[in-house]
């Protein structure tokens, strides 16, 4: 890096200043990320050596490069700043430069532009701009932002903000460290007040003028000023300075009143430092003291009289005699002219002013410091009595002087002055002191030192009062006059001149007054300090400190002279400015290309020659452009390798530095046409060498385009690169993939045969890239184009491989690399059905001809690996071209017939004697190559051709000379512990497909399969079939296998070994190219499957491209638990994502089995597992008892249920968002992702068998309750961010299944896992909503996930409705968690609710009648109703331009109607058909969701009301009674319409008359309301269908408790039936079912006085009652009790209960009855009839009754103790104890 950037100079070619260039950028692009992948930032200043340090500097300071690639000049930031702690300071402050270099060119551009604004912004660009004036000196920016300021403060409507940050920026530049800055900044500002109060001005308005200074008038402008400007050392800027306050001072006749007005306030805070320039002989100190002598007399713009008082004393301290001469005079005025000046001391004449000129020039000045103690020395007490005593009148002066001294000591401490401030020392004080200065002041003469001493420590330690005493001019004057009295005391005058410092150069002591950032802490009130500026200029009695030696506004330069000077520095900041000047490099080289040069700055700061290469080189799109017109313009070869190299390097930098979408190279080839300059090269076949290596560079560059641009490959470049490979003739990019005869000839040429293997071998790499580059285009045209290159390339491969012949027949690395071609393109589906002139099973015939071929000439008959020279590239490409093929031909082939043409003759070629035998045998020595990769490859072709009948048949076959045959070969593989997990997992799936076919259990003669075949030699026995199956499994020790392997399984990150690109791209050379790319791919269903597919538990024996992500090898970390056995092979690899369903054979039951546990097992892969339990899966189905007797005695549910951990999942999820700091390659987490989503996939569907076979193996609570809650955390994860088709699709196959099982779980064992199911969703209760919601919108793009999700919700609530209707009489303890609960009073999440409601509302609504998800949505929504009170709620809505769920469900009740009518008068027809049909099927879903719709909801039942319900179901009604299951659900709906709906009742009374059409004619119309069909209907004794009848008379019971339903019941004498029933007979002691539903209506019928009536009037009535009574009936066994108790509270029905002894004799006889309820109905009936009623009293004081009466009210006093007494016991014993007191009161 250092030598490559140190190496360009001037005097080198521009070729080699480029190649320096490019190189140094490269190579430090490479060096970052080699860091960032190998070294933590933190510890780099542990290893990394000091060159690095030193390039890492270089790069840092490399303008070009920080901008074209800011991460990478980020990270090499961040490593600087741990290695070089110097170095890393130089970059941050030229950083700081740079910034402040932009400010200054934006806020150049800004002002220059026309129109409105933005001053706020300007001035923050302005205040950022100052910092790089040491380097750029472009002064004109000075005179620009005095300029703004002096706009800003010119308004009066700107904002005190924005006056201030301007005011902030004006002074940093009065004080700015560059010497020229300042005297340009001070000459400016006389400029402008020279133009806005220069004489020329006398003719113009003051006021527009005047204005222009305001920026000046503030305390702190002059204060810097003042302070700093004047005592400049270089002339220059005390000159300006001197010049700008003499004319603000001499100004006022051309200020208005305001501006000299706002002058004067400004000023008055700085006088203290600027009387320090007073002098009687100089322009400006004459000026100054003008302002002293000037009174309020002189008119307005004078200082107030206080602050011209405190003028006037602070001159006596001035340096220069002649000035404090004149403020004596002027002093002697004041006080000779103050109030009571004639009773004060001392006279004021000329004697005592000749005395004190030099009064307060003292030898021994006071200093200002105090203590400030932690803890208190003297108590608060002792000062308080010591302060008595100073202020007592009655203790001597002596005493009194003596304690104020005392006080003065005191005072040291500052802890003590709130003690005596409290006490009004201050105050007292001034007292003393007025008394000293009067005539008679002698006495008190003696306080006053210590008084003075006392005030200076008070005054000293609190600012406040100083501010407060500063303005009072009675003390300032008290105090000279007390300093003239004792003029001669040095002590006192001291003391005296200490307090005026103190007072009168208060303003400027406080210095946060004058800071520009005033700290918010205030400093030490003990410290009191002045401006150096105000020490050098003063006479001061006293010792302070010193503040602002330099100016507070002063800025710190970021880069010093030494930094500048440094050469990378420089080059760093002159580029800035130029970027920055010209706003971006575009426009700067746009600049530099251009002829017109304008130049407006220094000529240092000119770009170089060396810096404009720079520039040009590191830019992506302006190198892109030059390299592009270097082709163009190229003369010879080498030019355009070289351009084209560039560009290469270019995509490498790309690489480098941008770990993900696009970078600078592949966005500027999108918009550059280069496809054009490039074309010429691609349309002509090579004519020589130099040809040929140029297209070598060319195709080089297209294949890392397209590598670089995979993921978001642009259309426009795949159209131009297939349209270049489908041009008919010359086509030199395929054409050159087959040597003609001619090119064959020429390989003598050792040179030239190097270069076109070299050309072979990119074109077949470019091709290969080609083919990955196509698996996420859609669009139309693109693919057109690329299907018929597929078939074009497939025959040109075919060429390739029609090798027997050719000369260098043995040249594995050209074979290997058709064969790696082949199988990349075998990969797509459909690759060979494109050709308009050969067959696709041609194609495909050719294909397995020439790479069986290759199999038989290099492996099979050469012993396999013992004796094969075949490249191992050779051997897995072959393997996986025959995988891949097999999938082609049965996609292709209409039959199974082409099985045959895999067969392969048998035997070796000594042999050839004998009959050869056709089979599948080649394939098995591939089962145990070295290579883990050919070994997994050959038994996925296995499993693919086992998946057709035929294939397994004839595999089985080539097995018979193998001991154990088929069968045992493959379960060998499947339990072989020291195998890797992905070779055991296709050999589970062929034992899978093995299982698929149905196998007898004995033999059976021509059966084609017989399954497998054990023989035991001791005893001769053979078994066959599936008893067979059961001794494998039980001598392999299968499951105790399974039981190992589970519990060894690795759930962790696998670990990519160093085969795997470090970047975030894929390898260079060969690696894209190898077999490794092409294991992802894969996905297609299994031809024995009716299943619906998903990427759960699949084989790559159903393979297809799916995806284009990398694969490498991967390797588990190593764990120390369990060490891995040494083995040639015992390393794990990329886990497939395949998928394996098969069809289930029949259950039937099976041997059980039992064996030792095995040998220690290594660790396994999810996907091994997900395959285990598919193929237990199959197991259950083919032998279920014993599959699940094996399972319940290895414990294996429980075990693979405890390796469901959805937290892994969760951690993946959020490293996919970018949720984590720290995360791997996107494509290791999307892999384990979707292996721990099949995992859960292959699961639940073994679990859904298990519950089908045996519930007992799931119902476990320690397994149920931690699986359902991992189940619910899986299905509530968060998918938003994740942008990976494929992971997004295994989410929802997931989910599906997850659903099915949740689902399944609820059918078999809904009692144990509903609680745990509501439970786990309360728990994640918004996030379920989200998902059901998410599920219920892809009813279009997943119809699975859509219909298992809400067939999920419709169980759940039903079983939900169940458990309520079974609990309502018992005290729930977990009611907080119904569903109902959740879906109705969880108030956080209602907008979620309300969106699941309207979903699966649209759902209905939205799809046709014939669509079966519309029935699903139908399913759920009724559920949903039936539970859910705001669902109800919600669908009284309107939705958009529909109607609300009621009145769609009316109108679509009134359609069908209208519909089945026409039907009707069809010729042909019947007049209903089956009740499959489609229009009864609608019929039935509105009514029953109408139902639900109106459960316990007394708001739809109005709305069902004003839909006009009733008369649409009255037309309806002669359909409803030609089939009962609508008459059910009719029924059903009428019952719960009616309940509690008094207006519901009436509505069925009302008449429907003209409702009807013809055609009912002839079924009879109903009647003229659907009250008198009702009763009709009712009244056919006994109905057919008894549910109906049950129905009818609930419906009934509704009605009789509304007023005109009972009317219209008596008027039909409908409740004459009642009397027509018969009793009984025989030893039947029980009640029919129509007599005990006559007895409930009758019952409600009791409750109103008019129905009590109807039954009087019913003749013989009560006596049928009365018998009835006798009959027992086990679900309301005192029904007729009841309807006597009833009729006995109505005083009309007395007399005729009393007529009737059976009544009075029942009702007495119940008070004798064992039963508690029968004696409280009794003894309720007589209390009743007594009471209020004398006849009764008289009729029921028959003795035998009175006994009866007396008894019962004995035994229950008796029984019903206090403690026991409930309500119905406390109203049982009142009912007898009124009964008691009736009877015997007289």
């Amino acid at each position: 890096m250092c030598y490559h950037k140190n190496s360009i100079s001037l005097e080198q070619p521009e070729a080699v200043l480029v190649h320096h260039r490019m190189a140094f950028v490269s190579i430090s692009l490479f060096a970052v990320r080699l860091l960032q992948t190998l070294l933590p930032v933190e510890k780099a200043s542990h290893f990394l050596p000091e060159p690095m340090s030193a390039a890492l500097f270089l790069v840092s300071l490399d303008m070009p490069v920080s901008l074209e690639y800011p991460n990478i000049h980020e990270a090499v930031v961040a490593y600087l700043e741990q290695l070089n702690s110097e170095n890393y300071s130089i970059y941050k402050r030229t950083a700081e430069a740079i910034y402040s270099i932009e400010c200054t060119c934006n806020f150049l551009y800004d002002v220059g532009k026309e129109g409105e604004k933005n001053l706020l912004e300007l001035v923050e660009l302005a205040d950022q701009a100052l910092r790089s004036f040491s380097y750029h000196q472009h002064f004109p920016l000075v005179k620009e932002i005095i300029f703004i300021c002096s706009k800003i403060w010119k308004s009066a409507q700107a904002s005190p903000l924005l006056q201030g940050e301007s005011q902030k920026v004006f002074l940093r530049m009065l004080s700015h460290p560059l010497l020229q800055v300042k005297v340009k900044t001070y000459h400016c500002c006389l400029e402008v007040i020279k133009e806005c109060l220069g004489i020329h001005n006398v003719s113009k308005p003051v006021s527009s003028l005047c204005n222009g200074i305001h920026f000046l008038l503030h305390p702190k402008v002059l204060y810097e000023i003042s302070a700093f400007g004047i005592q400049e050392p270089k002339s220059e800027v005390s000159a300006a300075a001197k010049a700008i306050l003499m004319h603000l001072l001499q100004g006022r006749l051309m200020m208005t009143a305001l501006t000299w007005n706002k002058f004067i306030e400004s000023l008055c805070p700085v006088i203290p430092v600027l009387q320090g320039y007073a002098d009687t002989e100089d322009p400006l100190g004459n000026c100054i003291l003008l302002l002293s002598k000037a009174s309020s007399e002189d008119g307005e713009g004078a200082l107030p009289c206080t602050t011209r008082l405190r003028s006037m004393l602070r001159l006596l301290l001035v340096k220069k005699p002649s000035v404090r001469v004149l403020a004596l005079k002027l002093l002697a005025c004041h006080l000779t002219r103050e109030e009571g000046a004639d009773t004060k001391r001392p006279s004021i004449d000329a004697t005592i002013l000749s005395r004190v000129t030099n009064l307060f020039i003292v030898k021994k000045p006071i200093e200002l410091k105090l203590d400030d103690r932690r803890e208190l020395i003297i108590k608060l007490e002792t000062v308080e009595k010591v302060y008595e005593i100073f202020i007592s009148d009655d203790i001597d002066l002596v005493l009194r002087k003596s304690a104020a001294e005392q006080l003065a000591v005191i005072m040291q401490d500052i802890k003590m002055h709130a003690v005596v401030k409290k006490l009004q020392l201050i105050d007292k004080i001034i007292e003393y002191l007025n008394e000293c200065v009067g005539q008679d002041g002698e006495v008190v003469e003696c306080l006053v030192q210590p008084s003075l001493t006392l005030l200076r420590k008070v005054l000293c330690a609190d600012p406040a009062i100083r501010v407060s005493l500063s303005q009072e001019s009675s003390l300032l004057t008290l105090l000279f006059r007390v300093s003239l009295i004792f003029h001669e005391d040095c002590t006192v005058v001291t003391e005296v001149g200490a307090l005026f410092c103190l007072l009168l150069f208060d303003e400027v002591s406080r210095m946060d007054m004058w800071s520009d950032n005033p700290s918010n802490k205030p400093s030490s009130p003990s410290v009191f300090s002045l401006p150096v500026s105000v020490s050098r200029r003063y006479h001061l009695p006293v010792l302070v400190l010193g503040h602002h030696a330099v100016s507070p506004y002063s800025i710190v330069l970021p880069l010093s002279a030494d930094c500048l000077a440094l050469k990378p520095v420089s080059d760093m900041l002159r580029i800035a400015w130029n970027l920055s000047w010209y706003h971006g490099s575009d426009n700067l080289l746009k600049q530099m290309n251009s002829e017109t040069k304008i130049q407006e700055f220094l000529d240092s700061l000119k770009l170089s020659t060396e810096d404009a290469l720079t520039l040009k080189m590191t830019y992506t799109a302006s190198g892109l452009k030059d390299c592009l017109h270097s082709i163009a313009q190229a003369a010879a070869h080498r030019e355009v390798r070289t351009a084209v190299t560039r560009m290469s390097f270019y995509l490498l930098n790309d690489r480098l530095s941008f770990t993900g979408g696009t970078g600078p190279c592949g966005v500027t080839l999108k918009s550059l046409s280069w496809h054009n300059t490039l074309n010429r090269f691609l349309q002509v076949l090579p004519a020589c060498t130099e040809d040929e290596k140029l297209l070598i560079d060319i195709i080089h560059f297209l294949n890392k385009l397209l590598k670089e641009q995979r993921k978001n490959v642009s259309v426009e470049l795949l159209n131009w690169i297939l349209e270049l490979l489908l041009r008919h003739s010359p086509n030199p990019l395929l054409d050159l993939l087959v040597l003609t005869e001619s090119q064959a000839r020429e390989e003598t040429d050792d040179i030239r045969t190097a270069v076109r293997q070299q050309l072979q071998k990119e074109l077949m790499a470019l091709f290969n890239t080609l083919l990955l580059s196509f698996v996420a285009v859609t669009d139309r045209k693109c693919l057109e184009l690329f299907y018929v290159f597929q078939t074009q390339l497939a025959l040109k491969l075919l060429q390739c491989l029609r090798v027997t012949d050719a000369p260098h027949f043995y040249g594995l690395p050209s074979l290997e690399r058709t064969l790696r071609g082949m199988a990349h393109l075998t990969a797509f589906p459909g690759w060979s059905s494109h050709s308009p002139l050969t067959k696709p099973l041609e194609i495909c015939v050719k294909y397995l001809s020439g790479l069986l071929e290759v199999i038989t000439s290099f492996y099979v008959e050469r012993g396999g690996n013992a004796m094969s020279f075949m490249g191992k590239g050779v051997t897995k490409s072959t393997v996986l071209c025959l995988l891949h093929l097999s999938h082609e031909m049965m996609a292709q082939a209409q039959s199974s017939e082409w099985m045959s043409l895999w067969f392969l003759p048998l035997g070796g070629h000594s042999e050839e004697h004998v009959p050869t035998q056709q089979g599948l045998a080649w394939l098995i020595p591939l089962w145990v190559d070295r290579d883990p990769e050919v070994r997994f490859t050959s038994l996925g072709l296995g499993s693919a051709l086992t998946t057709l009948e035929t294939g397994c048949v004839a595999l089985a076959n080539s097995c018979q000379n193998i001991s154990g045959g088929l069968w045992g070969t493959v379960l060998n593989i499947l339990l072989d512990q020291s195998e890797c997990s992905m070779v055991r997992r296709e050999a589970a799936f062929i034992f899978q497909n093995l299982l698929v076919i149905p196998m007898p259990s004995v033999v059976i003669k021509d059966y084609t399969w017989q399954g497998p075949c054990v023989h035991d030699e001791d005893s001769g026995l053979s078994l066959i079939g599936k008893p067979a199956l059961q001794a494998l499994l039980y001598h392999c020790h299968f499951y105790e296998h399974l039981n190992q392997m589970v519990k060894h399984c690795y759930l962790g990150r696998y670990k990519f070994d160093l085969n795997c690109s470090a970047l975030n791209g894929t390898s260079e050379g060969n690696d894209i190219n190898g077999l490794d790319d092409s294991f992802k791919f894969w996905r297609a269903p299994s031809r024995l499957s009716n299943q619906d597919q998903d990427p759960s538990s699949l084989s790559t024996s159903e393979t297809m491209v799916a995806t284009s992500s990398e694969s490498a090898e991967l390797q588990l970390p190593g764990l120390s638990t369990a060490p891995l056995p040494e083995a040639p092979h015992d390393q794990f690899v990329t886990q497939v994502i395949g998928q394996h369903e098969t069809a289930s054979p029949q259950l039937l039951p099976d041997s059980s089995i039992s064996a030792p546990l095995p040998r220690q097992c290594v660790f396994v892969t999810p996907p091994l597992l997900s395959a285990m339990c598919s193929l237990l899966d199959s197991l259950l189905v083919t032998a279920p008892r014993d599959t699940a007797n094996a399972l319940q005695q290895t414990h294996l549910i429980e075990l693979l249920c405890s390796m469901a951990d959805a937290s892994l999942i969760e951690i993946s999820v959020q490293e996919l968002q970018g949720l984590l700091p720290v995360s791997p390659p996107v494509e290791h987490t999307q892999a384990q992702v979707s292996f721990l989503l099949e995992y859960l996939s292959s699961l639940s569907r073994l679990l859904q068998s298990c519950l089908l076979v045996d519930p007992d193996l799931v119902i476990q609570d320690e397994l149920l309750k931690p699986l359902i809650t991992n189940i619910i955390r899986v299905l509530t994860i968060c998918t938003k961010d994740i942008l990976d088709v494929e992971v997004i699709s295994a989410f929802y196959q997931t989910w599906t299944h997850l659903f099915n099982l949740l689902a399944a779980l609820l059918r078999k064992a809904g009692p144990a896992s509903f609680p745990s199911i509501t439970m786990g969703l309360a728990r994640y209760w918004a996030a379920v909503i989200d998902v059901f919601c998410k599920c219920v919108g892809l009813s279009i793009t997943c119809p699975t996930l859509y219909t298992a999700s809400l067939q999920f919700l419709s169980i759940l609530l039903t079983e939900e409705a169940k458990r309520y209707v079974q609990d309502k009489d018992k005290t729930s303890l977990c009611r907080n968690l119904t569903m109902a609960s959740l879906l109705d009073k969880t108030q956080e999440n209602q907008k979620s609710l309300e969106q699941l409601n309207e979903a699966i509302l649209q759902c209905y609504e939205g799809k046709s009648s014939k669509d079966i998800l519309k029935r699903v949505a139908a399913n759920a929504l009724m559920s949903l109703l039936a539970v859910s009170r705001r669902a109800q709620k919600h669908a009284l809505k309107d939705f958009g331009l529909s109607a609300h769920l009621i009145d769609s469900c009316v109108e679509r009740m009134k359609h069908i109607h209208a519909q089945l009518n026409l039907d009707s008068l069809r010729p042909g027809r019947a007049a209903l058909k089956k009740k499959e049909d489609g229009f009864v099927k609608e019929l039935s879903i509105a009514m029953q969701l109408l139902r639900n719709c109106l459960y316990q909801n007394e708001e739809c039942k109005e709305a069902a009301l004003e839909a006009h319900l009733i008369p649409v179901l009255h037309s309806l009604w002669p359909w409803l009674l030609m089939d009962d299951s609508l008459m059910q659900i009719a029924l059903q709906l009428l019952c719960v319409y009616t309940a509690n709906f008094p207006n519901g009742c009436s509505s069925l009374c009302w008449s429907s008359f003209g409702q009807y059409s013809a055609p009912a004619a002839h079924r009879g119309a109903p009647s003229s309301s659907l009250m008198l069909c009702i009763l009709k209907l009712a009244a056919q004794v006994p109905l057919e269908n008894t549910s109906v009848q049950q129905l009818v008379f609930m419906f009934l019971s509704n009605l009789a408790l509304s007023h005109d339903c009972k009317g219209v019941i008596q008027k039909s004498n409908f409740l004459q039936n009642f009397l027509s029933l018969t009793l009984p007979k025989g030893g039947n002691k029980h009640l029919s079912n129509v007599t005990v539903l006559w007895l409930k209506l009758l019952l409600n019928i009791s409750f109103g006085e008019d129905g009590q009536q109807m039954i009087l009037r019913l003749e013989g009535c009560l006596d049928l009652l009365t018998e009835m009574s006798k009959f027992k009936h086990k679900s309301s066994p005192y029904i007729p009790l009841l309807i006597f108790h009833n009729i006995c509270f109505n005083p009309a029905n007395k007399p005729k209960i009393l007529a009737n002894e059976k009544v009075i004799s029942l009702l007495a006889a119940c008070l004798e009855s064992e039963n508690q309820s029968a004696q409280r109905i009794g003894a309720a009936a007589l209390w009743a009839l007594i009471h209020n009623y004398q006849k009764a009293k008289t009729t029921l004081k028959n003795p035998s009754i009175k006994r009866r009466v007396d008894e019962a009210y004995s035994v229950a006093k008796k029984t019903f103790s206090n403690s026991e007494e409930s309500p119905l016991n406390a109203y049982y014993l009142k009912c007898l104890e009124n009964l008691v007191q009736q009877l015997n009161s007289s």
